[in-house]
């Protein structure tokens, strides 16, 4: 089935592919342990990240409603938004959610999230944000061609 040209078509979506991540990691830590270091700083550092996590979800959710577009990737695009943490970054939420998963890793004293996080980021470079990309060109063209020129896929 072709999609519509005013849709990006996200196959995979995007926190499952995290989830998944934290999950194997788990699971993984069951048969073959892979502990963190103990020390002060794990949690702290933990903390730190969900800080991190917390400040660019929100703020990439927020400069999306102010300019009243949908933050789903699912969801046509009405605006570029260029604004807010998008100024640093094309993908400040799955850099948020990247944040997160090393979390979990550190919270649950577990090398295996943050091993499993690699494969997870070239599964959404590949699947999710090759196809964001491609929908946002068509979208928008030339701005968008200026921007990616302007401002790193990640960091």
């Amino acid at each position: 089935m072709r999609e519509p040209a005013d849709n990006p078509g996200v196959r995979f979506p995007p926190p499952l592919i995290y989830a998944s991540a934290v999950i194997a990691g788990l699971l993984l830590e069951r048969s073959r342990s892979l502990p963190i270091r103990e020390g002060v700083f794990r949690p702290a550092l933990a903390w730190l990240l969900f800080a991190g996590f917390l400040f660019l979800m929100g703020s990439s959710v927020g400069t999306f409603r102010r300019k009243r577009t949908s933050f789903l990737p699912f969801r046509p695009a009405t605006t570029l938004v260029i604004a807010g943490p998008y100024r640093y970054t094309r993908n400040p939420m799955y850099v948020a959610a990247a944040l997160l998963t090393v979390a979990f890793g550190l919270w649950l004293n577990t090398w295996w999230p943050i091993i499993l996080l690699i494969p997870a980021l070239v599964i959404i470079r590949h699947y999710v944000i090759d196809r964001e990309e491609s929908y946002m060109r068509r979208r928008f063209g030339a701005e968008y061609d200026l921007y990616t020129r302007q401002v790193r896929r990640w960091l």
